[in-house]
């Protein structure tokens, strides 16, 4: 790979089923550096092949992309520990603590389920396990 390489790019990300997760703005593409880790190094890759004028489709596996679906960083909280301060609903994006490497961190959680007075909630990033479709304009490459 051409490192270092600067690349002017649209590009959309999407699920399998079409629906779209991630867009530039037609009027705003992006100014990517190649070689910093910036964006999934197989979107890197093909970038690096493209010419201006190129636009590509790419479907990544979940590994590719966001990773795995870790069941192990699904958990059941007793609702009774938000307090009362929030009413945990399905599809909310709490700022949870948890321990990590001896002291507190605050990390995002999906609410998936409030049942009975537990709150199920997914620490995954909410496309991990699942494959995504980008397409990527190449516009220019920056000397």
């Amino acid at each position: 790979m051409n490192k270092n390489k600067q690349v002017v790019v649209s590009l959309k990300g999407a699920l399998e089923n079409g629906d779209v997760f991630e867009q530039t703005p037609e009027d705003h593409p992006l100014l990517l550096i190649l070689g910093q880790s910036t964006i999934f190094p197989v979107l890197e890759k093909v970038l690096d092949e493209m010419r201006p004028g190129d636009t590509r489709e790419i479907t990544l596996a979940p590994e590719e992309a966001y990773g795995p679906h870790h069941q192990d960083l699904v958990q059941t909280i007793d609702q009774a520990a938000f307090s009362g301060k929030i009413q945990p609903a399905p599809g909310m994006i709490l700022s949870l603590k948890v321990e990590k490497d001896g002291g507190e961190e605050k990390v995002p959680a999906t609410v998936v389920s409030v049942v009975n007075g537990k709150v199920t909630v997914d620490y995954n990033h909410p496309l991990a396990g699942k494959p995504v479709v980008y397409t990527l304009t190449m516009h220019s490459i920056l000397e």
